[in-house]
């Protein structure tokens, strides 16, 4: 099987072509919720919210709610009431896709997806011929954005 084989390069276009339609709604939400993730630590997405809710009653000590702020408690009525800077409930959605775990089935989304990614990577080098002037150039910016990401990791 050769790389220049016509017919298997003409089928990777065709499925690459497809493929990135039906991935660029997934790509848009994932680069979206991923450029807001960015952002986590700080407050700019996100909006006061107002919780309450009834825990233990008569506890010696107030829960520690990580992010909390103007925490209230009735130790009679077990009323806990506190406010929370927290995203819009889309973006909260969004956010928890893009970092979902193998406790969530979310994950079985980004497996999928990022299995389509590589696809993307590799079917690309299929879209031009090896000997022709613009595969090299392709070469050469993927070794460029390999050693550009590494060098941003390493920092």
């Amino acid at each position: 099987m050769s790389v220049n084989n016509r017919k298997i390069s003409n089928r990777i276009r065709v499925i690459h072509r497809y493929l990135g339609f039906f991935l660029a709604g997934i790509m848009f939400v994932y680069a979206l919720s991923g450029i807001t993730l960015i952002f986590r630590k700080t407050d700019y997405f996100k909006k006061e919210t107002k919780i309450t809710q009834i825990v233990e009653t008569e506890l010696e000590e107030i829960p520690n709610i990580k992010g909390a702020s103007n925490i209230t408690y009735n130790p009679n009525t077990g009323e806990l009431s506190y406010t929370q800077m927290k995203p819009p409930r889309i973006l909260d959605a969004m956010q928890n896709m893009h970092k979902a775990t193998t406790a969530s089935p979310l994950f079985v989304l980004n497996i999928i997806f990022g299995t389509c990614l590589m696809f993307f990577v590799l079917s690309s080098y299929w879209m031009f011929l090896p000997q022709t002037d613009i595969f090299k150039k392709a070469i050469y910016y993927t070794i460029g954005g390999v050693v550009l990401t590494l060098i941003m990791v390493m920092i």
